[in-house]
């Protein structure tokens, strides 16, 4: 295996949904295209009114195409829901909401797949079509689910996350499918090839959106075997998530909420941590888990925002090659 210098090597994002969307559209800013690998977490993916949805590649799609909503943090910008109130209507399942834009998305991925395609294929087309000049890969083209243990019984993460509202106490988490889940094969002969030169956790949730994506067979190994830096950013700022919620989960799994609580998480498997400023005291507690820590100003509140952080992130990696 040949292995290119960190400087122009690719970067292996891994991401979740809204936080992390908001990193990769810096990165799209501040990186050419060719070096970033978008990995996209599906085990939020469902099947609903016969549609297959895609949350998280939804999330990182639309951001680098210019098309999120920023108010809402979700879904597209200008929708409207004339088909959600129709169904609403007819005594439909209307608790999971589907724009009108955003129902397109759905209908071309669902007509695909069943034509053939693979989800990678698929996203790739989808991206082409909105102008998306990254590469943003499905974590595995197989069925991944993710299922929340509370102590009522399991819940579908979808039913937790959107139904529920995130109410249900947190027990545990299981990953349906996952055993038998190939990794995402573009991006596993990335990693075989020596391509990637380094792995960027961004802000995403640890326990629904990252780890179902380390969790694949081979993957964590392979991903570790990257031979420049690992390092994650941290989705807890001063005990809160930015969005979402990683810092309730955390709480009810006994686990500390802060930056210091995800930076254990990933231990033995990041080298780094980017963690805010307003976490500055927890620097040496993660500095003891024999990883380097940079203090940053990570909130993304607008785009210049997005482009700073992932500016910063990418001098790190940098740095941290170098050494």
């Amino acid at each position: 295996m040949t292995t290119r210098a960190v400087g122009d090597a690719k970067i292996a994002v891994l991401s979740g949904g809204v936080g992390g969307a908001k990193l990769v559209l810096g990165l799209s800013h501040a990186a050419a295209p060719e070096r970033l690998v978008v990995v996209a977490n599906t085990g939020d993916d469902f099947h609903h009114l016969g549609l297959h949805i895609a949350p998280d590649i939804d999330s990182v799609v639309y951001a680098v195409a210019d098309l999120a909503d920023q108010e809402r943090g979700w879904g597209r910008a200008g929708e409207t829901w004339t088909f959600m109130k129709a169904l609403a209507g007819l005594g439909g399942e209307a608790w999971f909401n589907l724009g009108d834009g955003d129902l397109a998305m759905h209908v071309e991925r669902t007509r695909r797949l069943a034509d053939g395609e693979t989800l990678t294929e698929v996203t790739a087309g989808l991206c082409q079509a909105l102008g998306v000049k990254i590469r943003i890969l499905p974590m595995t083209d197989d069925q991944v689910a993710t299922i929340v243990d509370t102590p009522d019984g399991p819940l579908a993460f979808q039913n937790y996350f959107v139904r529920d509202r995130c109410a249900p106490k947190v027990t545990g988490f299981r990953f349906q499918g996952i055993a038998d889940a190939t990794p995402n094969h573009s991006l596993m002969h990335d990693l075989a090839s020596g391509e990637i030169g380094s792995v960027l956790i961004a802000p995403s949730n640890p326990f629904v959106s990252v780890d179902p994506i380390l969790g694949l067979p081979g993957l964590r190994a392979a991903l570790r075997s990257v031979a420049g830096p690992k390092l994650a950013v941290s989705p807890i700022v001063g005990g809160e998530a930015i969005k979402g919620p990683a810092a309730k989960m955390m709480g009810e799994l006994g686990v500390p909420a802060s930056a210091a609580g995800v930076a254990r998480h990933y231990a033995g498997f990041i080298d780094a941590m980017v963690i805010d400023t307003v976490d500055r005291a927890q620097e040496a507690e993660i500095r003891a888990l024999d990883m380097e820590v940079l203090v940053t100003q990570t909130v993304m509140r607008s785009l210049d925002d997005r482009k700073a952080l992932a500016d910063t992130c990418l001098e790190f990696i940098a740095d941290l090659g170098s050494r």
